[in-house]
C-alpha cells in the first residue's frame, strides 16, 4: 500500500508540474474583437 500511495503522489505532482509548464509555454492569442458599450450619463455623478 505504501508503494501505491507513493506512486499516486508522484503522479499528482507530475500532473501539476506538467500543467504549469503547459500553461507557461502556451501562447494564448490576444482577443481581436472590438468591444463598444454605451454607458448612460446617469451612471456618472455631476
Amino acid at each position: 500500500m505504501k508503494n501505491f500511495s507513493t506512486l499516486v503522489f508522484v503522479a499528482v505532482i507530475a500532473a501539476i508540474v506538467g500543467g504549469a509548464v503547459f500553461l507557461d509555454s502556451w501562447d494564448i492569442p490576444a482577443p481581436v474583437a472590438d468591444v463598444e458599450k454605451v454607458i448612460p450619463d446617469e451612471r456618472f455623478p455631476r
